[in-house]
């Protein structure tokens, strides 16, 4: 039997936005594979790595009638990546194996049945759902994942909060020394959700998610939270625990502020880093008068120093920063000016984009 007829491009494609989460190694095999699941001209596609779940449907040429199996999802994969883009290719059923055909190749696969391929069970209820432009959506992930956690004993914080409330949507990152909070509006209003999308699931919405115009539909419930967005449909478990209270994070009416143009300040933070030691990315900023002076040190008595003129009034403050969490935050905004504002050498930092609330940045200082 024909499972499946399609060009290259189109099979190559649907395999990739679904292979993201497949897993190499895993204590079940078949959690290497992608399910398979022919309805007529429809073919649905389905990985798990029995936390996360993605599913999408093609159409696709084939003989009629309905079938299931799975099959090695990597090596399908690097198979069809070998070959040219506009080639015809098509599956085969015969005897318990795939049979993968392009021009004058091709590969005979092991199988494994779809009946043993074990399905995430969905939430019996899910919360109201709600739409986000997709775009939307990547932007407040990129303004906030570099702050994850990762691998950390609170596995509470290797992940991004999601809250929902009103018209309101609100993202937060935080790994201990440094919290990214990013919020947008929403068409609808919903009831207050609170969530923690775990990281491996981050990673994989900002891979699928794009710029293009469509929306991303989500819903929650109290393990789970489902996504739909581009004929995909993304079930994932959540993170149980409690996210920090980032309300009481975030600084309120520290008295000195200071508004730079953001990219000279990265590009001064990322000169001077070159001279910081590996394992201590130390930077001192000092900030008096006119003048922003930003300087670095190793332990082999090298040393940067790079100033930036700025209009400040404020207390005369030296202060120590991780350079790499205050080069994070620069590099995924896009804006042109930002905005520190600083109470002491000893208090966190806020960083902020002028006239605009809804990005905020805390970082906190380290000794040098």
């Amino acid at each position: 039997m024909i499972v499946l007829k399609a060009t290259q491009e189109k099979l190559l494609s649907v395999l990739q936005s679904v292979a993201g989460i497949v897993e190499k190694r895993h204590t079940l095999p078949i959690l290497a594979n992608v399910l398979l699941r022919k309805t007529g001209n429809n073919v649905q596609f389905t990985t798990s790595d029995l936390e996360i779940q993605i599913r999408t449907t093609s159409d696709m040429d084939g003989d009629t009638g309905n079938f299931t199996t799975t099959v090695g999802a990597r090596k399908m994969i690097d198979i069809l990546r070998t070959m040219p883009g506009d080639q015809t290719v098509s599956l085969e059923s015969s005897q318990n194996k795939l049979i993968l055909k392009g021009g004058k190749s091709r590969f005979t696969l092991q199988t494994l049945p779809a009946e043993d391929f074990p399905l995430v069970q969905e939430a019996p209820s899910f919360g109201p759902k709600f739409n986000v432009p997709q775009k939307a959506l990547k932007d407040l992930l990129n303004q906030v994942s570099f702050a994850m956690a990762v691998h950390d004993i609170r596995y509470y914080l290797n992940g991004i909060l999601f809250v929902a409330e009103g018209k309101q949507l609100s993202l937060v990152a935080t790994d201990g020394h440094r919290l990214a909070y990013a919020s947008a509006m929403l068409d609808v209003e919903v009831p207050r959700q609170e969530v923690i999308l775990p990281r491996k699931t981050v990673l994989e919405l900002q891979r699928l998610l794009s710029d293009a115009e469509g929306a991303i539909e989500m819903q929650f419930a109290n393990n789970q939270a489902k996504f739909a967005f581009g004929g995909m449909e993304f079930v994932t478990k959540l993170v149980e625990g409690k996210f920090p209270d980032y309300n009481r994070v975030i600084p309120k009416n520290h008295k000195n502020t200071v508004t730079l143009g953001r990219a000279p300040l990265l590009a001064s933070l990322q000169r001077t880093a070159i001279l910081t030691s590996e394992k201590f990315k130390g930077v001192r900023l000092n900030l008096d008068g006119g003048t922003l002076r930003v300087a670095s040190n190793n332990a082999e008595q090298e040393e940067a120093v790079d100033e930036l003129d700025i209009d400040y009034g404020g207390d005369a403050i030296e202060i120590g920063f991780n350079v790499t969490y205050l080069i994070d935050a620069l590099a995924n905004m896009d804006q042109d000016m930002v905005k520190i504002e600083l109470a002491d050498a000893n208090s966190s930092a806020l960083l902020t984009i002028p006239e605009n609330a809804s990005f905020k940045y805390v970082v906190m200082p380290m000794r040098i």
